[in-house]
């Protein structure tokens, strides 16, 4: 899909559809939406007299052969309260009515930005929500009948003066968006099409034509290197587990700058292992990757917007299965920092294989870590599937990242992660336990497995189970993978 600038004046446009957006407020006809109103008459202020036309977030108001506009269509998007509105609410705007065009057959459509929106983020902003709804999950339906796509959209409503801010905007929007999708088609695949070996092709594949450095660990470097957190977990199946190791080191350094280490859990499928899971929706464990998705999705995006600080990511892969072969409750494990782990439940895999991601990250050189991973579902309980859930071990760390998922729309909410948690995974028989002594707070307890490996680095656990997947559509997104946390950590990583 193709988006593009248009500097023509809104009224001259030949497309199918003209959009554009109001606030719900005592009189919605102001600024370009009067302009609108003029061109085609007076309708709008009718409609808005009727009670048709409010503004309402979200709200749709099609308009079919506008009289005064060459537009096929008017498409009016209730924006809900001015005081409210930000790029996130523009971002849905864009995303909600790309998905109610398509779904009526309209090839091409200008979105008119409003006039206080003349700016690089709008248009950024724009392109991030459009292309994000263009994404479907349909990839493996063999009848598509009636496919329906969007070919172009027009960003309108800057001039000539600012082309060179849309433009830039635009381009960010695209980097992004893209990075995204390509996250949420990787968690999107089913476990039979991505093995940890067939990932690890496809991380490498990126990495080169997107100029990052990269290594693939097979099972037996991991081996070499005492990684046994990991092959715990993989010597249930058949499939050998990988960790693919990207790196970007930036032309131009920032002097005295992290060196940034994101480490995400991609366990392509999850049983739970001889603590086997419930049937009932196992076969959404497909997703269980999604945070060395998301992880590998913010490289290819940084590789492109080239920030000024060095960034090492590490996605260790495996799946969780139970075999004759398979750990069992009770057996311990050494993790590649040579701490021991007591493993009284095989379904809390995700925090081993991280345990040895985020040592070997260390390793390698970096001094602030972040992890992402659908750790529990404890979290959902916590916060349903609205916020990612935050745990730092740095406040201001964690205020940079919190700053971030405001500027890029996320919605994630810090948790508590107190050393009175410290008791509750305490082990018995070896240094550490993998759940929590019985006592609740699950997702907690899950952090602070964690938080026992990053040693004294400034560090961030995002568990985002609850956000990587959505159970039914939305009026901006499709069904399936939300690519949920990249625009957070590609906007936190660009602060730098």
């Amino acid at each position: 899909m193709q988006i593009t600038l248009e500097t023509k004046p809104f009224a001259a446009l030949e497309t199918d559809a003209l959009v554009s957006y109001l606030f719900e407020e005592s009189d919605p006809i102001q600024g370009r939406i009067a302009e609108i109103d003029q061109a085609t008459g007076g309708l709008l202020r009718k409609l808005a007299k009727s009670g048709e036309l409010t503004g309402k977030t979200l709200e749709f108001t099609l308009i079919h052969a506008p009289a005064g506009l060459k537009a096929a269509r008017l498409l009016l998007v209730g924006a809900g309260k001015r005081e409210q509105f930000n790029s996130a609410t523009l971002r849905k705007i864009a995303g909600a009515a790309l998905r109610y065009l398509k779904s009526r057959s309209v090839k091409q459509f200008a979105f008119l930005v409003r006039e206080n929106d003349v700016t690089e983020d709008a248009a950024q902003a724009i392109a991030e929500g459009a292309l994000a709804a263009n994404f479907e999950s349909d990839k493996y339906k063999t009848e598509k009948k009636n496919e329906k796509n969007i070919d172009t959209v027009l960003l309108a409503g800057f001039s000539e003066t600012d082309r060179s801010s849309a433009e830039k905007g635009l381009v960010k929007g695209r980097i992004i968006a893209d990075a995204q999708n390509f996250a949420r088609d990787l968690v999107n695949e089913p476990s039979n099409k991505l093995t940890p070996k067939i990932l690890a092709e496809k991380a490498e594949a990126m990495a080169k034509e997107a100029g990052l450095a990269v290594e693939i660990l097979d099972e037996k470097r991991i081996a070499d290197l005492k990684m046994g957190a990991l092959l715990s977990v993989a010597q249930g199946g058949p499939e050998p587990p990988r960790v693919m190791v990207l790196t970007y080191v930036p032309a131009n350094p920032k002097p005295g700058a992290p060196v940034i280490g994101l480490i995400g859990k991609a366990v392509t499928f999850d049983t739970g292992g001889i603590s086997i899971k419930p049937a009932d929706g196992m076969e959404k464990m497909k997703y269980d990757m999604a945070g060395g998705a998301t992880m590998l999705g913010v490289m290819r995006a940084l590789a492109a917007l080239k920030p000024n600080v060095k960034v090492i990511c590490v996605v260790p892969s495996t799946e969780n299965m139970p075999g004759g072969t398979a750990q069992k409750p009770g057996d311990i494990q050494t993790a590649m920092s040579g701490k021991t782990i007591e493993v009284l439940n095989t379904d809390a895999e995700g925090r081993l294989i991280l345990a040895d991601g985020i040592h070997y990250a260390k390793q390698l050189g970096a001094t602030h870590l972040i992890d992402a991973a659908t750790l529990t579902g404890a979290i959902v309980v916590a916060l349903a599937n609205v916020n990612a859930g935050v745990f730092g071990s740095d406040q201001p760390f964690t205020d940079k990242l919190l700053a971030s998922s405001k500027a890029a729309g996320e919605k994630m909410w810090q948790m508590p992660i107190d050393d009175d948690y410290r008791e509750f995974i305490k082990g018995s028989f070896a240094d550490i336990q993998n759940i929590g002594s019985g006592k609740g707070g699950g997702a907690i307890t899950g952090a602070m497995f964690i938080k026992e490996f990053t040693g004294d680095s400034p560090w961030i656990h995002l568990d985002i189970a609850g956000v990587a997947w959505n159970d039914d559509a939305k009026p901006w997104l499709a069904k399936g993978p939300t690519g949920t946390a990249l625009r957070t950590l590609v906007h936190l990583v660009m602060s730098y």
